[in-house]
């Protein structure tokens, strides 16, 4: 068997050669970004629920003031998601499109 060819340090591979099966963590294009309803644990009020949005803490947390100044409700990032009190999914969905994310709406 010879040697593969190498570029920057990623191993290429021949065209008959099978690849290896990528794990299913991995990213595949832009990340999936959802904008759900929850309302366990918060007394019966709804919140609209925004998860998958591939940024830091502090843009998560400048993202979530902009979003909540768009509903004009209140709100908090909470364990990498972003909480708008409220059903507020459509505007946040028509908000985070416009900005360029892949959003979508989940949940009934």
């Amino acid at each position: 068997m010879k040697p593969r060819a190498t570029y920057r340090g990623v191993v290429l591979r021949s065209a008959g050669q099978k690849s290896a099966p990528r794990p299913a963590s991995a990213p595949s294009g832009p990340a999936r970004v959802r904008i759900s309803r929850e309302v366990a644990g918060r007394g019966g009020k709804g919140v609209s629920v925004i998860r998958g949005l591939p940024l830091e803490a502090e843009a998560l947390e400048e993202l979530a003031t902009r979003l909540k100044r768009l509903c004009g409700a209140g709100g908090a990032v909470k364990d990498g998601a972003i909480e708008i009190q409220g059903e507020h999914r459509d505007r946040l969905v028509a908000e985070l499109v416009k900005l360029g994310y892949d959003a979508k709406r989940a949940g009934g």
